[in-house]
């Protein structure tokens, strides 16, 4: 009987550490140990992350109060406002970000450039601001994307979504970087959220009645809504990305998210985390949004007072939320806005894991994505 057991173990051992090492020497872009975290959680341990990273999220989490900063971080290449542009695009200027604490930092939820105009106004915006009167020192990190001369871009990652559909570069694809103005985390994993993925006419994963989804149609025209077909995106949709229920409306804050389990498979809504989303404004222009130290409903309350009218959560915990923008000066010069230290600017210009949205300066008469150039 102790033999049995112990070839039982032996054999047990073998297979676990066989699964442990063939993942880790696959390629990717994760650093070792949130690698070995992700097999973990694939593999049965996910309870255990869950009950560490809980515990741990608690033990650090600021204590309300506190010292005021005396700076923002510093975002963009130079403050630019509405008489900076020209008379056509100053009708479309999204207004300053109210302050939620006073007296307001010197440039808080004014909007900064991220590259050179393009048609007579930068097509990307960032700011920051403090959400909470509570956590003084928490900053939030906001994009604002000009719908109208730019053009998303939505691509698979290594093992993200899982299906047997082409997959692509995995990367911004070299022969569009001349016109890369942002790029973008997307959502949970499918294991996490089930949603539905699509680019190009291809449904990789299907899609979800009710569930929040980043959309763009072939005119050029992105949008969050909450899906309303059936399984398959159809043929007139460019891209179209799912992650939960939307968690804003009509401006208005979904009244579910208090709900823990359904905005975080691992966290739910009870731990204060790094979380992202992404809405549109009331013309149909993109607000990308991070911040840590944030549940569901802080996350859709920043997403508001951004301007957003629908938003839907994007990925949560510090490894994933990234905001990247990018200048042309003598080449391509990429520079991290959130400030997430275990993702380098050079993110999406190699191959990543996950899938991940990019902002191109749109080319005249372009309807369509070409992903896998």
């Amino acid at each position: 009987m102790r033999r049995l057991f112990a070839l039982g173990g032996a054999a047990l051992l073998g297979t676990v550490l066989y699964s442990y090492l063939t993942t880790m020497l696959r390629p990717s872009s994760l650093p070792l140990g949130v690698r070995s975290i992700e097999w973990l959680r694939a593999n049965g341990a996910a309870w255990l992350v869950n009950d560490v990273e809980s515990a741990y999220y608690r033990w650090t989490a600021p204590k309300k109060g506190g010292p005021q900063l005396r700076v923002l971080p510093t975002v963009g290449v130079g403050l630019v406002t509405k008489r900076h542009v020209s008379q056509t695009h100053a009708a479309q200027w999204p207004a300053r970000i109210r302050p939620v604490l006073r007296p307001a930092l010197p440039g808080e939820g004014a909007w900064h450039a991220t590259g050179s105009p393009i048609a007579g106004a930068p097509p990307v915006l960032v700011t920051t601001f403090r959400p909470s009167v509570s956590y003084p020192r928490v900053v939030a990190y906001v994009a604002w994307i000009d719908h109208r001369r730019t053009q998303l871009a939505l691509y698979p990652g290594r093992y993200e979504p899982p299906s047997s559909l082409p997959r692509g570069p995995m990367q911004v694809p070299y022969g569009e970087r001349w016109r890369l103005l942002a790029t973008f985390n997307s959502g949970f994993t499918y294991a996490d959220s089930h949603g539905g993925f699509a680019v190009d006419g291809r449904t990789y994963t299907p899609f979800v009645r009710g569930a929040g989804t980043l959309v763009e149609h072939g005119n050029g025209r992105v949008d969050v809504v909450s899906w309303g077909r059936g399984p398959s995106a159809g043929r007139d949709v460019v891209l179209a990305r799912q992650n939960l229920p939307l968690i804003v409306d009509r401006g208005r804050l979904n009244p579910n998210l208090s709900d823990g389990p359904q905005w975080g498979a691992t966290l739910g809504n009870a731990i204060l985390v790094w979380r992202s989303g992404v809405g549109v404004d009331r013309r149909g222009n993109l607000i990308y949004v991070a911040a840590d130290y944030q549940t569901v409903g802080t996350l859709a309350r920043i997403l508001v007072r951004a301007g957003a009218v629908r938003a839907m959560e994007l990925d949560i915990n510090s490894e994933w939320p990234t905001l990247v923008t990018y200048r042309h000066a003598g080449g391509l010069v990429p520079t991290r806005v959130v400030p997430n230290v275990q993702q380098p600017a050079t993110r999406y210009l190699v191959p990543d894991d996950r899938d991940f949205f990019a902002v191109y300066r749109r080319l005249p008469q372009t309807s369509l994505q070409v992903p896998f150039r």
